[in-house]
């Protein structure tokens, strides 16, 4: 299998998950442009895709979405709550039949590709994080997440790579310039996972196997790349656990950049 971040952060969200028989895009909350673009740079194009895969229907995570469902009629998994809330925005006009329901804990298949949504604390409809298998490979996308529970440790487990959400430092979002009822919902717990959660978190999914860690999903105002990179290896390196983060590829995913293409 293969992870590569097009784009990852709070203005906008993409990611590439591949297998030998089936490619995949998670979330298209950039233009169709830049899709395109980050995907020539790993050798893919938008048209070879089986499908897009929507954790929620916030902007920045289905921008594109309009744009690339008419040019290019790929097949769109997503919650029954999120389908209706994506319905009622303004994305122009969607093709018939593009929409597939998918349930929580119900998995599904494309290709080779075995996909578990599983649900996540979030403010919107029905939002869903996925685990993606292929034979005894699995690839784990989990962002905007308000908290996190037994529940998601084990949707999470023996994972060979994971993109993780790390928002927000707690410090930088108390004394910064958003309005009180923005920290109150970053904060809260539908809101976005922390650097420190983030880390903790980690630490829970940590295995000899685990062959990269994507942080993702930075707030552009309230944390920045190497903050983000230390307070999570800050968390690994203190916490009641046999490893070390040097044990590990870790890496903050770009809101900018393509992120290399990692191959487990």
């Amino acid at each position: 299998m293969n992870l590569c971040s097009i784009a990852s952060g709070s203005s906008g969200n993409c990611i590439y998950v591949g297998s030998e028989r089936a490619s995949v895009l998670v979330d298209v909350g950039i233009s169709g442009k830049r899709v395109e673009a980050g995907l020539n740079s790993i050798d893919r194009t938008t048209k070879e895709m089986d499908g897009i895969l929507i954790t929620h229907e916030h902007s920045d995570h289905i921008k594109g979405l309009g744009v690339l469902a008419r040019k290019y009629g790929l097949p769109i998994y997503a919650t029954a709550g999120t389908i209706e809330a994506i319905e009622r925005m303004d994305l122009g006009k969607m093709p018939e039949g593009l929409f597939r329901e998918i349930r929580p804990d119900e998995p599904f298949y494309i290709g080779d590709m075995k996909i578990l949504p599983f649900t996540i604390s979030h403010d919107a409809a029905q939002p869903v994080g996925f685990r993606l298998e292929c034979g005894q490979k699995a690839v784990g996308i989990a962002t905007d997440l308000g908290q996190y529970s037994e529940y998601t440790v084990a949707r999470l487990q023996k994972l060979n790579a994971l993109l993780l959400e790390a928002n927000h430092d707690v410090r930088m979002l108390q004394v910064g310039s958003y309005p009180y009822h923005l920290k109150r919902r970053i904060l809260s717990e539908r809101g976005h996972l922390s650097n420190e959660n983030a880390g903790r978190l980690l630490c829970r999914l940590l295995h000899d196997d685990l062959k990269a860690v994507f942080l993702g999903h930075l707030s552009k105002e309230n944390n920045y790349d190497k903050l983000a990179y230390e307070t999570v290896c800050g968390e690994v390196d203190s916490g009641d656990n046999p490893y070390k983060s040097r044990d590990f590829y870790i890496q903050v995913a770009s809101r900018e950049r393509v992120s290399p293409l990692v191959a487990i």
